[in-house]
């Protein structure tokens, strides 16, 4: 009886340590988004379920961002910092070099390279080549892009209707875009022609559509210093100080829901939330030409990794899977954004949602054909940076500075945040 008892507590005392393992095996990985809706929110929040059933061992918690432009990734430094931030989190293309130059973010390179069947080639090129950027000459690579998006033109076919306007058609120009704003908003109560958020990209599509851009050639300094700028600046500050617009500041999207807003720009990640909230007719149309020819932006957006996560590994498996042909595809199939491979069906997946809204899908996928690429400005201070550029062109709407000012003072006002590559 004693041997056996004995015997019996040497087995007890083996089976502990897995019993214990086995316990643990079961981890959580927090990962967040920053959604602009809630028909978005409902998009990963499905994406993230489906994961999650089919992974054992891993547990999935998603959480929906709910601090809109740079008070995002604000929040996420603060949270990194705090060591309160999720394993793994989407960030803004421009934010990465932030991120990564801050050690915020966990270098894949070693994960990527010891995992079959992974190839960078899979996804856009112009976008690979900004994760996969060196701080200190070793092999890099940040995270995994999320999507690829361009803005358009969500326009209030009604509205139009009511103006005696034709719909906005390929090769529109800023001309007939500023006159189908006169029209609308002559139709008086509270209509507005035209809405747009107060960021970088709306104002800046109006600096690029004109000629000029942000930055030098090279990102490494200014290239607003040129009449270009003055042009641009101009067009788009005369809508809000002729009352063409919803003010600046104010959010443009629920009044374009209201049926108040003839032209709204935004991204193609606006789409589920005008499908499930818009009950006119309504429709996109590429952004209109401007003197410097067709521009949009190539916005894109990545995955990364907590620099702290206690599950590398793990965390690395969720951004395969989150970025994988399967899920981008039925993201692509709910509308919110464009696959950011270039491998698969995804593109056609893109064009086929909300065929039957009749929602023209082909619009952004030619503002990719030649938007600017978001860049992260591994050279400077994005930060810095956008809050003069804010700052001032907050300044020139509202006529506390005119557009010439803007010009003739920028760059001696954000030059200073560039400096040694990689610094």
């Amino acid at each position: 009886m004693f041997k056996r008892l004995f015997v019996l507590a040497i087995l007890v005392a083996m089976l502990l340590p897995v019993l214990a393992v086995n316990a643990q095996d079961d981890i959580t990985l927090r990962w967040r988004t920053r959604p602009d809706n809630q028909a978005e929110i409902d998009v990963y929040q499905a994406a993230s379920d489906e994961i999650d059933a089919a992974w054992d061992g891993v547990t999935l918690q998603y959480e929906a961002g709910n601090s809109e432009g740079a008070g995002y990734s604000d929040v996420l430094v603060t949270e990194l910092t705090a060591g309160t931030a999720p394993d793994v989190f989407w960030i803004p293309g421009a934010d990465v070099a932030r991120f990564a130059k801050l050690g915020l973010i966990l270098n894949l390179n070693d994960l990527a390279a010891s995992t079959d069947g992974f190839s960078q080639e899979d996804f856009y090129p112009q976008i690979m080549e900004q994760l996969t950027y060196s701080l200190d000459g070793s092999d890099s690579l940040w995270g995994l892009p999320r999507d690829a998006s361009a803005f358009a033109i969500y326009y209030n076919q009604d509205l139009f209707d009511e103006a005696g306007l034709d719909y906005p058609a390929e090769g529109w120009t800023w001309e007939d875009f500023r006159t189908a704003g006169e029209e609308i908003t002559a139709l008086g109560g509270d209509v507005k022609g035209f809405g747009m958020s107060n960021w970088w990209g709306p104002y800046g599509y109006f600096i690029n559509g004109a000629g000029s851009s942000f930055f030098n050639e090279d990102y490494t300094g200014c290239g607003m210093g040129n009449d270009n700028t003055v042009a641009g600046l101009e067009t788009m500050a005369s809508l809000y100080q002729d009352g063409l617009a919803v003010p600046w500041g104010e959010d443009p999207e629920p009044v374009f829901y209201a049926g108040n807003v003839g032209m709204y720009m935004n991204g193609r990640w606006a789409t589920p939330g005008a499908v499930a909230n818009v009950t006119f007719n309504w429709n996109v149309a590429e952004l209109p030409v401007g003197p410097g020819g067709p521009s949009n932006w190539l916005f894109w957006g990545a995955y990364v990794v907590n620099a702290k996560t206690e599950h590398p590994a793990e965390a690395w498996e969720l951004l395969q899977q989150l970025t994988s042909p399967e899920i981008q595809g039925k993201i692509a199939g709910l509308g919110a954004n464009i696959p950011s491979r270039v491998s698969g069906s995804g593109v056609d997946d893109f064009l086929a949602t909300f065929s039957d809204l009749g929602v023209n899908n082909q619009a952004f996928v030619n503002g990719l054909g030649y938007g600017v690429a978001e860049n992260p400005v591994w050279a400077g201070d994005w930060t810095s940076i956008v809050a003069v550029l804010d700052s001032q062109v907050s300044a020139v709407v509202s006529g506390d500075l005119t557009a010439q000012e803007f010009a003739d003072t920028i760059c001696a006002q954000i030059d200073p945040f560039f400096g040694t590559e990689g610094q």
